[in-house]
């Protein structure tokens, strides 16, 4: 395994990270109890999760049994949740009120067994709470220990210019990663979030880097193409990924190895998240920490999967 820096922060995470959505409502408990076992001996050390998870904590509490099984587990990995998502019928079970983070954070820890998450992300920029509102609350949970680090998900470049501006004014470490939606079939982050988190030392976590399973491909299309969403993305880019099944197939590497090499290649990831349901799929995925693509092999990546380009305003304007 590879390790990289989490961003600015100093602590150390492996080149993936292993994504727990799927723990619980599709691969059951012992399942997930093995993927995460097997992921601590390949050396992978970051594990990624969400209140929201398997319906209300359902996933944070399948998580926290399994440490509980171990107790030395939890020094073993760098932990990240999130925090944002509805957890109730409550007029304040959502969003990043100081009154919502502060409960979301002790239930999360509660349910995860733990005293502390290393990485509290925001699942999503809510432009209803002051600036100020949010740091206030990530700083006294960090004074407190009860987090290391914090970051975000699904902002937007000037959402991150602006977390960035509010923890200069305040002292603040402030956002050390950005989790956005980043894969061969989607590369909007191109053209201002991938910048803007270079610049400011935020790392990227690209989430769904196998594109809802369509860059996964032919074996796997039974298991990940089933779904509502992955099945229209494979249909809207089904000349796409014939061209590029063929190019892997003439590489000799796997589709799924290749799609997670190339958002390693970009210099301003950290981490891809990996969904394992398989233990065959956590293997895969850790495998492409290994493969280097050549030039030759992303040049002609761009040309099956064009991007924007260049950066903006670059990519429309002169």
């Amino acid at each position: 395994m590879r390790y990289t820096k989490l961003g600015r922060a100093g602590v150390e995470v492996s080149r993936v990270c292993l994504g727990c959505m799927n723990f619980g409502p599709v691969a059951d408990e012992s399942t997930s109890f093995a993927i995460m076992s097997d992921a601590i001996e390949r050396g992978v050390n970051f594990f990624d999760t969400a209140n929201v998870y398997g319906g209300r904590g359902k996933t944070e509490e399948l998580m926290g049994r399994w440490f509980a099984e171990d107790g030395r587990r939890r020094d073993e990995i760098v932990l990240a949740t999130k925090v944002y998502g509805r957890m109730g019928e409550g007029v304040n079970d959502e969003g990043l009120s100081a009154y919502t983070i502060r409960k979301a954070c002790e239930d999360s820890l509660r349910r995860l067994q733990t005293d502390r998450i290393d990485l509290y992300q925001m699942h999503h920029v809510d432009r209803s709470v002051r600036w100020e509102e949010i740091f206030e609350t990530m700083e006294r949970l960090r004074d407190e220990g009860k987090i290391l680090y914090y970051g975000s998900s699904n902002f937007a470049a000037w959402n991150i210019t602006e977390a960035v501006v509010e923890a200069k004014y305040r002292g603040a470490l402030g956002l050390v990663t950005e989790q956005s939606l980043y894969n061969l079939t989607k590369r909007d982050i191109e053209l201002e979030v991938a910048p803007a988190c270079k610049r400011f030392g935020v790392g990227i976590l690209p989430w769904s880097p196998l594109g809802g399973g369509v860059l996964a491909g032919t074996s796997e299309k039974g298991d990940r193409r089933s779904r509502p969403e992955a099945k229209k993305n494979a249909e809207r880019h089904a000349d796409r990924i014939a061209k590029y099944e063929a190019l892997c197939e003439e590489s000799g590497e796997p589709p799924a190895k290749v799609a997670l090499a190339w958002t390693l290649a970009n210099p301003a990831v950290t981490a891809p998240i990996i969904g394992p349901r398989t233990l065959e799929q956590l293997e895969s995925g850790v495998a492409a920490v290994d493969l280097e693509l050549s030039q030759e092999t992303l040049d002609k990546l761009d040309e099956i999967f064009p991007g924007p380009g260049n950066q903006a305003p670059e990519a429309y304007a002169w």
